[in-house]
């Protein structure tokens, strides 16, 4: 945790807590996303992208220390993907507590393609690529139950 890329790739340290650090990791992303859903839409979406860009280097960089591809610590890609989960999401708590619950069930099941990207694409960019696709999923599932008025 000495280097600043292993502080931000390992969540600030909540990806080093022994059990489950990717939900710890997704936890550290909920004040990141109260601090940003005031942002208009676009800005929002800069500052995902900008996040997700980079983690392609620290996620990279962290796991090359390591020595380890995916290494369960590296939490970055987690909380960039439960932002872009978020994007969409109305305001609120429940949303909040949706889109977490919904981000943590996607990146844990893995659905296709996620299963794919997770075991093909190595680095910093499959490091980042299936989170932000488990992102991409739960955005959708929360723009569904929306619109539906299932919430």
């Amino acid at each position: 945790m000495r280097k600043p890329t292993h502080l931000l790739a390992f969540g600030f340290g909540s990806g080093l807590l022994p059990k489950a650090p990717g939900t710890y990791g997704t936890l550290v992303g909920v004040p990141l996303y109260l601090l940003m859903q005031p942002l208009p839409l676009l800005s929002y979406i800069l500052l995902v992208a900008l996040g997700f860009v980079a983690g392609l280097w620290l996620c990279q960089r962290a796991a090359e220390d390591l020595g380890v591809h995916d290494h369960s610590g590296i939490v970055w890609d987690e909380m960039v993907g439960y932002l872009a989960a978020m994007a969409f999401a109305p305001p609120g708590w429940i949303w909040i507590v949706i889109g977490f619950l919904l981000f943590r069930l996607f990146d844990i099941f893995k659905p296709w393609p996620i299963r794919w990207i997770d075991r093909r694409v190595k680095g910093g960019l499959g490091i980042m690529l299936d989170d932000l696709a488990a992102g991409i999923y739960s955005a959708g599932a929360i723009s569904l139950l929306n619109l539906t008025g299932w919430i």
